[in-house]
Formats: C-alpha cells, sequence, structure tokens
C-alpha cells in the first residue's frame, strides 16, 4: 500500500463577516476534495497540544505523526538542521526575518516578500559587518534567516514575538524583552545601519518594492530532541517535498529523504502540477510521500482572502485530481496543519479539519472539506499525532479518539 500526507498548511481558518460568514475553505471551489470527502472520512484534530504555541513546526509534527509535547525542542534549531547548520552545546539559533517597519509599525513581516537572492545577499552583508566568531548569521528561504550565537545562553530567556503576529501594529510593543533581550536588541539596532542604503534595499525601493529595514530576532532555541525514524516508528519508508526549510528539517530529523522539485516554493507562485507529479513518481520509491504546501498559511499571513482560496482552489486542481488519478490503491490523509485566519492574520490553536481516504476507510456522511462539516461528523482526535497510525492501518473509525 502506497500512502500520502497533503498538508495545506493554514488553510483552515473563521468565518468571514464580509463573506456571508463563510471560511476560505468554505468559499473555495474544491470538486477533488468533495469527491474524496464523500468516499472517505472526515474529522476534526487538535494538532496543537493545550498549552504549546500555535506554531507550524509543533502542528506539522502532529500531522507526521510525533508528539510535540514529546520531541518539540524550538523551531530555529529545526530550520537550522535543514540548513544543515551544526549546533554546539554552547550555542544557540534565532530565526532571523528580515522585516519593514515603517513609522514605528509593522509594516511587512516579509519585506514584500523579498526573493532568497535578494535576502541572501543582505545576510552576507549582515555576517561580514556585524558577525563575528560569536555571531553568525546564514540565509534561508525568502525573508526567513538564521541567527546563531555563541557563548550567550541568557539570550534563551528572552521574551520574543514572531513578526507575523503582528501586521500593523507598533513594534515598540513587542521587541524582545526580559533577561537576554539587551544582546538580541543590539544586534538588531546594528542591522538597521547595514540595511538602511544596502544596493538591495535601494533597488527596492526604486521599484516601488518594500524595504528590509531591519532584522526581527524571535524562536530561539538550543539543541533539539532527535526523533526516531520515520521507517523505524512506522516500518515505511517515506520522504517530504516542501519550499520551506522548517517542513525540510522535519524531514531531515525524522530520517526521510527529501524531494528537490523545482519550482516548489513557499508562496502562490508554487509548482503544483510539479511537485504533485513528482512526489507520485516517487511512491515507485517510497511508500510514504508527504506533499506541504506553504501557499495558504502565507496568504493568510497577508490577509489575502483571494489569494488564499486561490491557493486552495491549486491544491484541489493540480495535486488532489492526480492523486484521483494515481491509478494504484493509495491511503490519503489532507489536512491544514494550523489555522491562519484572514481576519487576524496569524495562527490559532483551534482544531483542523482532516479527511482519511482509501481502501478499509468507510465513508462517514460528509460532503464538503470543511470546518463545519468536519464539525457535524462528530469524529474528533484529540491528539493528532495519532492520525497517522490510523491511517496506515486501514482503520474505519467514526467516534472520539484520543
Amino acid at each position: 500500500m502506497k500512502n500520502i500526507i497533503v498538508i495545506m498548511d493554514g488553510a483552515a481558518g473563521r468565518p468571514l463577516p464580509q463573506h456571508g460568514n463563510k471560511t476560505s475553505l468554505e468559499l473555495a471551489a474544491t470538486p477533488n476534495l468533495d469527491a474524496l470527502v464523500k468516499e472517505g472520512q472526515l474529522g476534526l484534530a487538535r494538532t496543537v497540544p493545550p498549552g504549546m504555541e500555535p506554531s507550524s513546526a509543533i502542528a506539522c509534527m502532529s500531522v507526521l505523526g510525533y508528539d510535540p509535547q514529546k520531541y518539540y525542542g524550538g523551531r530555529a534549531a529545526i530550520e537550522a538542521r535543514s540548513l544543515n547548520i551544526p549546533i554546539a552545546p554552547d550555542e544557540q539559533v534565532f530565526r532571523c526575518n528580515v522585516v519593514t517597519v515603517r513609522e514605528g509599525k509593522m509594516a511587512s513581516y516579509s519585506s514584500g516578500h523579498i526573493t532568497s537572492k535578494e535576502s541572501h545577499a543582505l545576510i552576507a552583508a549582515l555576517d561580514e559587518k556585524i558577525g563575528g566568531k560569536d555571531v553568525r548569521f546564514f540565509p534561508g528561504v525568502a525573508y526567513r534567516h538564521i541567527l546563531k550565537l555563541k557563548g550567550h545562553e541568557e539570550t534563551l530567556q528572552a521574551i520574543c514575538t514572531p513578526p507575523h503576529d503582528i501586521p500593523g501594529q507598533p513594534v515598540a510593543n513587542y521587541l524582545p524583552k526580559g533577561p537576554g533581550s539587551e544582546f538580541l536588541l543590539d544586534l538588531m539596532r546594528r542591522s538597521e545601519a547595514v540595511l538602511k542604503d544596502h544596493p538591495v534595499n535601494l533597488a527596492r525601493i526604486r521599484k516601488g518594492e518594500a524595504p528590509a529595514t531591519t532584522t526581527w530576532l524571535f524562536w530561539g532555541c538550543g539543541r533539539v530532541p532527535e526523533m526516531p525514524a520515520f521507517k523505524q516508528v512506522y516500518s515505511v519508508s517515506a520522504a517530504i517535498t516542501s519550499g520551506v526549510d522548517l517542513l525540510k528539517g522535519l524531514g531531515l530529523m525524522s530520517a526521510m529523504d527529501l524531494l528537490e522539485i523545482p519550482g516548489v516554493t513557499d508562496n502562490v507562485d508554487n509548482n503544483y502540477s510539479g511537485q504533485a507529479e513528482e512526489a507520485l513518481k516517487a511512491l515507485d520509491k517510497y511508500g510514504l510521500v508527504v506533499i506541504h504546501v506553504e501557499a495558504p498559511d502565507e496568504s493568510g499571513h497577508a490577509g489575502s482572502i483571494k489569494d488564499k482560496v486561490g491557493a486552495i482552489e491549486s491544491i484541489d486542481r493540480e495535486i488532489l485530481s492526480r492523486i484521483r488519478k494515481y491509478g494504484q490503491p493509495v491511503s490519503l490523509l489532507v489536512m491544514p496543519d494550523h489555522p491562519t485566519p484572514i481576519d487576524i492574520q496569524t495562527h490559532t490553536p483551534d482544531p483542523v479539519p482532516f479527511l482519511m481516504w482509501g481502501p478499509g476507510l468507510k465513508a462517514n456522511g460528509a460532503a464538503r472539506f470543511t470546518e463545519r462539516e468536519a464539525a457535524g461528523t462528530g469524529f474528533f482526535v484529540e491528539n493528532a499525532y495519532n492520525i497517522l497510525g490510523m491511517l496506515l492501518k486501514g482503520n474505519s473509525r467514526s467516534g472520539n479518539s484520543k
């Protein structure tokens, strides 16, 4: 039996009053998902354990079948793993976004979705100008990068806020605070002088695009616990495709192979069809393939209902249609990792809909892949990390599950 997981990052949300109190999933035209739902089992699942932050790291760990309360140690270290950045016992890593601050407010958590080529030049300049033996900057994808510190363990006690949590808000209220924050604040302030007149930013300003005005440091952590290999836990060989370092890092931590597919990105310009076709080809070699699509989440953070609905429809049209036509027996799990509601433009810990489809799974009467429809089935899984095991065993369930 071959198996596929499709993670529609951030696709879930909340009712939008300006759109008839419908969510993005309800607004999207998803004929392929709807057909699969009518043949499979739809339910709701909690991907973020109570008391934990609703980050993609925690939520995606749940979707991949790992208990985040046991294995989560920090997001920055997971992304560092993807970038092959070693972390010594006396070192700490922080997620380092390049952001746009205007008139003291967070104008863009992504510097207007700056390209990787542009931001890599900025990160290289930061590493040259303010880096050193105890401070190193490493380039990642688009606006997402990594800062590594040596000998500054106190910075892990600083209280930091992700920039995508504060769109349009005064940044002074959310700067790092508490023990260890002084060093982080100093680096952020020093970065502003390096970025101000950098040729990349000057070119972006000339084109009417948002410049990267400062760095924003958050999600600090040290070494993370090792996760057991996916094949060891589930007796299935696995590979993963994603446009972001976080999912690649989770894949490496669980000893999955990475599928490097041209055109797979972190946004709505993603090569959906190519991602699907190459993932399906990979099933010749692997027992399970994970297809992670970041676009709905990015659109949610940007507050664009048009782009979020469009991303969901692209997943349905370009990815799920191909899975339906695969031609071999396959088990399928489709779910968001967490909601990214348009109205608040950040993550929430609310339960998300999930679909299990394949041999041995009897339909439970649902008709559409939506939050409301999933809630109406009465099929609720408290710990989402149990869902994958249910899928692989071909369990047919219609009630609550721990």
